[in-house]
């Protein structure tokens, strides 16, 4: 991958993470503080729709099939130490929410990182020779 690549992938995946995360913010009480069937509908949908908007970016981008596994790793980076900084803080910095939801919005986050590059080492690793 060139320079050029490597630092779209860093923005988008940083810029992805903070759109994510003021929506969240914002409605996540009633993602994450109402009914099992709304929460369990958002757990399957979001990583859906997350790795569909990533593989549209890497086939955007031309990014070979070889090299989707280090090129989603770029996007989800930003993000994972975002959510790092997030959830060791969730209340300070999640104030709509409460403080016992950041359980739920963590195994929802590691849902979405694992779909998005479980897919991209996936398609990896059938490019390799």
């Amino acid at each position: 991958m060139r320079i050029r690549e490597i630092a779209f992938l860093l923005a988008f995946g940083c810029l992805f993470w903070l759109a994510g995360t003021l929506w969240y913010e914002k409605r996540g009480p009633l993602v994450f503080e109402t009914t099992a069937a709304r929460y369990w509908i958002n757990f399957v949908l979001t990583p859906i729709v997350t790795t569909a908007v990533c593989l549209f970016i890497l086939r955007w981008q031309r990014i070979a099939a070889s090299q989707w596994v280090s090129a989603a790793l770029l996007i989800a980076i930003t993000g994972m130490i975002g959510e790092a900084i997030l959830l060791s803080h969730f209340a300070a910095l999640m104030p709509a929410m409460r403080e016992a939801s950041a359980g739920k919005y963590g195994a929802f986050l590691f849902a979405t990182y694992a779909l998005v590059l479980g897919i991209a080492e996936a398609v990896t690793l059938r490019a390799a020779p």
